[in-house]
């Protein structure tokens, strides 16, 4: 029995060492002063104001005394222990004598699928410090088999909108309790406080399970993924800032192009995504002349076209993503050479660590990238199949119509490159220039009264000349 818990201990170890956490960086607190529009938390003799139609679910933390206090038409005020409201007695108050109103701020625009109101954190809900990993703009935000932290002592309210009915999650935890099965989760919806916190037509779901598959999950954003880069790009108006070099990367669930380098790994059944990530820190990252280079890894789908143009399906790779904090022509070297030394470690030790093959993309500031150099080859080439099929299609169903009767040729007649024709009026002159083949039936003119005939024509002396373009003028006798 004692090797039996053992055993469960070390799994859930190990599950804890391989589940993300992501923790909600907003609230929607009384004490927060951002939350208030003069930028501070009201005092006593400022008047309250809460937007009437405004939903709302707000923490109070400690006691507050109030000149007035305008409340919205559906919300709700959790009160920690002590804390309250008490209207205010009019005596004096250091640093309070504006007597202002002031309004709380609007909470409706947190959205979910903003990667900058998500922070990375420990499973304790300690900040993650910034190393030498990083996400890509769509597992910045919750995959399907994170946990979700809001703080214990916060409140808030959150957007979440998705093209995506239903958003997996493999926990939530919140006003201190840990729901992480799809029963309890059931029930935490079904009470006050969830219609308040959460609005949208998006359902969060919990399921309790992490991803099952050593090689990784893919995080499952993708469908949102236009709602991510337009929260985050929302502030520069949907562009991205102009990259240091002159053909940036686009990694797969990135929003903009980066400098440095992208490695795309296909693998085996043996590869494990969690110990090859420690492998680079420890064996690459960690040695100080990479000290300035960040890397995000991760499972992607990559879609898969029929001839580059016409999608056909989705395939599974492990997406390497390398940049580094170097600047002007140095812009990505450092991570080029980081890249270089990975491959290099994939073609000794490869068949080892379950990886098949790599693909390395290079963009830095003295350079273009391979990826970019390819794009045109790729478009001419399908281009140029594509016509070739149309045009073997075009003259196979051609071919099928004239074999049912549907299509007729047209006859095609050949013409001589004769420089000289002469009319030959009688078989025996037919005989004399060498046309004795019955094939030819030459007659005389007609010269019946009933029939118009050319003058010139009726002549037996007379040579008839036919024009065409290899015909010389100039080497005509008369």
């Amino acid at each position: 029995m004692k090797c039996l818990f053992f055993l469960l201990g070390v799994l859930q170890l190990l599950a804890a060492a391989a589940a993300v956490y992501k923790q909600w960086l907003p609230n929607t607190n009384f004490e927060t002063a951002s939350n208030w529009d003069k930028g501070r938390v009201p005092c006593a003799s400022d008047m309250v104001r809460f937007e009437k139609h405004k939903v709302i679910s707000v923490l109070v933390g400690w006691p507050h005394a109030l000149t007035d206090m305008y409340l919205p038409l559906n919300g709700e005020f959790l009160l920690a222990s002590g804390a309250g409201f008490a209207a205010f007695d009019g005596s004096w108050d250091p640093g309070c004598d504006s007597g202002a109103t002031v309004r709380f701020a609007d909470a409706e625009h947190h959205a979910w699928f903003d990667p900058t109101l998500w922070q990375a954190v420990s499973p304790d809900g300690e900040l993650e410090p910034s190393g030498h990993i990083f996400s890509v703009d769509e597992e910045r935000v919750p995959c399907r088999y994170d946990d979700v932290i809001f703080q214990s002592e916060t409140s808030f309210r959150v957007n979440v909108d998705s093209s995506r009915r239903v958003i997996q999650l493999r926990s939530i935890s919140l006003m201190g309790q840990e729901l992480s099965s799809p029963e309890a989760w059931a029930a935490y919806l079904r009470g006050p406080s969830a219609p308040l916190q959460f609005h949208g037509n998006g359902t969060l779901q919990v399921t309790g399970t992490g991803c099952p598959d050593k090689s990784g999950c893919a995080c499952g954003n993708a469908l949102d993924g236009r709602r991510i880069c337009a929260a985050l790009l929302g502030a520069s108006e949907g562009q991205c800032p102009a990259p240091a070099c002159r053909s940036p990367l686009q990694p797969l669930g990135h929003c903009c192009g980066v400098c440095g380098a992208t490695i795309n790994l296909d693998f085996t059944p043996d590869f494990d995504l969690r110990k090859y990530r420690d492998r680079l820190v420890q064996a690459l990252l960690s040695q100080p002349k990479y000290a300035g280079v960040q890397m995000a890894i991760s499972k992607v789908h990559k879609a898969q076209t029929f001839l580059g143009v016409i999608p056909r399906s989705s395939t599974p790779l492990i997406q390497i993503v390398l940049i580094d904090d170097g600047v002007g022509v140095q812009t990505g070297t450092t991570a080029e050479q980081l890249a270089a030394d990975i491959m290099e470690d994939i073609a000794q030790h490869g068949e080892a660590l379950g990886i098949s093959r790599g693909k390395l993309e290079v963009a830095t500031g003295s350079t273009f990238s391979g990826q970019a150099g390819s794009h045109p080859l790729n478009r001419i080439t399908a281009g140029t199949v594509l016509g070739l099929l149309f045009g073997l299609l075009l003259l196979g169903g051609m071919l099928f119509l004239y074999r049912k009767g549907k299509l007729r040729l047209p006859a095609l007649h050949v013409p001589r490159s004769w420089d000289k024709v002469e009319e030959l009026t009688s078989p025996e002159a037919a005989t004399d220039k060498g046309f004795d083949n019955p094939m030819f039936d030459v007659e005389p003119p007609s010269t019946d009264a009933g029939e118009d005939v050319p003058q010139e024509m009726a002549s037996k002396d007379h040579e008839v000349f036919y024009l065409n373009p290899l015909y010389d003028a100039s080497e005509t006798e008369t």
